[in-house]
């Protein structure tokens, strides 16, 4: 085929793993393409916490700016970084199948969740989770790509544990050398609800390029398309941003979508919690954003406007 893709992508290694994948799944295809990594702020900027930055999609404006030029022709995203309003005239081309939403907890010897610990991450979301589950325990931020993170945990002793996403871990071959490269354990953190999302990749295009928009289009996975179309409408219908504390998860299950979602207050001492599900062949877009919606409607009609606002107001002050 003539048409030739260039791929935007941030150039840590696993936004790199990430873009590969998509590169050689197109090229499978028969499309050729050519890989364009760049640098993001939220990458650049590693010393202010993510939500004292400000800024809505600091891990894909970067890109964003690139595809409205026309210096690239794709993005490749984690999904659960994409804003849930797309800048004007770009498109969700394609969501690939979902690899593990799991949140993991890795940890030193010395962890013991009984005793005072310290814990790091960057996301207000697992903070939040965590302090609602062990309110004695200090939690500190904790920035960089996933390598990044990793060393800063072995290298600070005064750091007992942090928290990752698993698929991150898993898709650049971490999770297996935990023990064996830093000494570290893991265990899946199934109470957790994680970010809308999570462990989905996006690729974004104009709209315009209808060419483009075919190609990338034969990557989607529609029934992880499904429920993460559910998770960030909830998102965004509690009006949260990427940092926000709201989790939530769509998953399939015998021919229904199962729907948990949650929203914390920072400090992790209010929670409020949503569960339902929706026949899977109901869930065409409009059916299935209604049903988003009307989770976000329990969440306000059970406090969540007041909540909401105290958040807002924290992260504004």
């Amino acid at each position: 085929m003539s048409l030739k893709i260039r791929i935007g992508t941030r150039d840590s290694q696993l936004a790199m793993w990430q873009a590969t994948t998509v590169q050689s799944q197109l090229e499978a295809l028969g499309f050729q393409t050519e890989l364009l990594p760049v640098k993001s702020q939220g990458d650049l900027n590693l010393d202010e916490p993510l939500y004292e930055m400000g800024i809505t999609g600091i891990f894909t404006k970067t890109l964003d700016v690139a595809l409205v030029k026309g210096d690239i022709d794709i993005a490749v995203h984690s999904l659960k970084d994409v804003p849930t309003q797309l800048p004007k005239g770009m498109a969700q081309a394609a969501v690939l199948e979902r690899a593990s939403q799991k949140d993991i907890l890795v940890y030193k010897s010395n962890f013991n969740p009984d005793e005072a610990m310290t814990i790091a991450t960057g996301s207000l979301r697992r903070k939040a989770q965590w302090l609602n589950m062990y309110s004695q325990h200090q939690v500190v931020d904790l920035r960089g790509n996933v390598n990044t993170r990793l060393s800063k945990l072995h290298g600070n002793k005064d750091w007992n544990a942090a928290i990752f996403a698993k698929a991150g871990l898993d898709r650049i071959g971490l999770l297996s050398q935990l023990k064996g490269n830093y000494g570290f354990e893991y265990s899946d953190l199934d109470s957790f609800v994680p970010a809308p999302a999570q462990g989905a990749m996006m690729i974004a295009a104009m709209g315009h390029n209808t060419a483009v928009l075919e190609a990338a289009s034969q990557l989607n996975h529609a029934q992880t398309q499904r429920c993460v179309d559910i998770e960030r409408r909830f998102l965004r219908e509690l009006e949260g941003g990427c940092t926000a504390p709201i989790g939530a998860i769509a998953q399939v299950r015998d021919n229904k979508i199962d729907f948990t979602g949650c929203l914390l207050s920072i400090d992790g001492t209010e929670r409020i919690d949503v569960k339902d599900q929706i026949n899977l062949t109901e869930t065409d877009v409009d059916l299935g954003l209604a049903f988003a919606k009307a989770q976000s409607e329990k969440v306000f009609a059970n406090g969540g406007k007041a909540l909401m606002q105290s958040i807002k107001s924290v992260l504004n002050s």
